[in-house]
């Protein structure tokens, strides 16, 4: 069973000024994937809070991977993919790079997020968009690698060779 959690980076969100939906849809995309979602925070727009969010989720919890939604923009207080690199050991930017391409066949905007991917230990984390919208449309490209990328961290996998077939 993967474990998962989903932290929501916005402020106000945390201050219940707006209701979090990315954070819901991300917990029904996973759960429809037959994984679990072990943990779940809503956290203000602060890099350190983010920060520590990750390494608890890695490194306490010990989860597979750690899904942030929101934070991943222009705007002065994005920093969750500063956070991400901060506390990541590897970065996976064929994810990043993935959703980016995808959404890009919808909106030239796609192109303005700054969303990153890494591994820390053996957790996996991935920025998402802020908009369910977006979420949705990156979630879809990237979960179908993800459980094998899983595997590969946990050391559960072998050969990836012929287990994809070109369409």
């Amino acid at each position: 069973m993967v474990k998962v959690g989903i932290i929501t980076v916005s402020d106000k969100g945390s201050q219940g000024e707006r209701e979090d939906k990315a954070g819901p849809l991300i917990r029904q995309m996973i759960t429809e994937q037959g994984w679990e979602v072990t943990a779940s925070d809503i956290i203000p727009d602060e890099q350190h809070l983010i920060e520590g969010k990750l390494m608890e989720y890695a490194d306490q919890l010990a989860l597979d991977l750690v899904l942030t939604t929101g934070g991943t923009g222009f705007a002065e207080r994005d920093v969750t993919p500063e956070a991400t690199l901060a506390v990541i050991e590897k970065q996976a930017p064929g994810l990043a790079e993935a959703m980016r391409l995808e959404s890009l066949k919808v909106t030239p905007m796609a192109m303005l997020s700054r969303a990153t991917a890494g591994i820390r230990g053996q957790t996996l984390i991935v920025n998402l968009p802020g908009s369910p919208k977006a979420v949705r449309e990156c979630l879809n490209v990237i979960l179908p690698a993800l459980d094998h990328g899983i595997e590969i961290l946990k050391g559960s996998a072998g050969e990836c060779a012929g287990k994809f077939h070109h369409r």
